[in-house]
């Protein structure tokens, strides 16, 4: 059974929806907002106010529940690893007893609400880069941190090292894929066998993950070179960005947004 190749983290999904057609800076402006809700949220208001909008921006984009659920199918291990911990953990009330472990009602409300805060955070994430190309990405860090650049911040090389970055996931995990089948063909396995032979396995594979990594990163570099690549130096673009109404509104429902969840939260 394939272990790595149903995860969609950083992949692009094609499509022509709305939001696929939003201006790639007024999305990243969108990050710190939606996040800010989803953290300032704390009552039913405030955790409707933080979950509708990214709920809509999916229902808009289109994409398939399939997509979206090998996505996020690895997380919730983690999250329920999190719930427990914190049920188990928080003092308050006892709901359910067995020996020294009790399970309290607090302990089980802000496990709860620590999953859904989560959930959201991973979910905008994945809305950015599902409906975003990487090099609309770059070009949109490029121009919100243009300002940095008097400072002498080398705002190109930073914005191309994060979009190399996120685009080579998806390839270090199809590798990663690989050389997991080719240990299996010759007996190896990190699902099976004593918890000395799993760690075994596990150096097995990261050694050939490096060795991968370090020859893909050359050869990048030298076919960078080849193509006379010296930064953004005189260097122009064949799209240029340009903010629509579009753009304008949906930020400033984000901001009412977090603003009505700030409210609850303080007032």
């Amino acid at each position: 059974m394939s272990f790595f190749s149903n995860i969609t983290v950083g992949q692009y999904y094609p499509g022509n929806s709305l939001v696929h057609r939003l201006d790639p800076r007024a999305k990243l402006l969108a990050m710190p907002l939606i996040m800010a809700g989803v953290l300032l949220a704390q009552g039913p208001v405030g955790y409707l106010a933080a979950g509708l909008p990214i709920l809509f921006g999916y229902a808009m984009a289109k994409v398939p529940l399939a997509a979206l659920w090998r996505g996020m199918r690895f997380l919730w291990i983690f999250l329920i690893i999190s719930l427990i911990l914190q049920a188990v953990t928080y003092p308050g009330e006892t709901l359910w007893e067995w020996g020294i472990i009790s399970v309290s009602r607090e302990g089980l409300l802000l496990g709860l609400r620590l999953i859904y805060r989560l959930v959201l955070l991973v979910l905008a994430a994945m809305l950015l880069t599902m409906t975003t190309t990487p090099v609309n990405l770059t070009g949109a860090m490029e121009k919100l941190l243009q300002p940095l650049k008097r400072l002498g911040v080398p705002v190109h090389e930073l914005a191309m090292m994060m979009t190399i970055a996120l685009r080579f996931v998806p390839t270090l995990l199809e590798e990663a894929e690989v050389v997991m089948k080719a240990q299996q063909a010759r007996g190896g396995s990190l699902t099976t066998g004593s918890l000395e032979k799993r760690l075994g396995a596990a150096v097995a594979l990261l050694v050939p993950l490096l060795a991968g990594s370090l020859r893909r990163a050359d050869e990048l570099a030298i076919a960078m070179e080849a193509r006379c690549y010296r930064g953004d130096n005189g260097r122009t673009r064949l799209k240029q960005f340009q903010y629509r109404y579009l753009d304008f509104l949906i930020l400033l429902i984000l901001f009412a947004s977090t603003i009505l969840v700030g409210l609850e939260r303080w007032v």
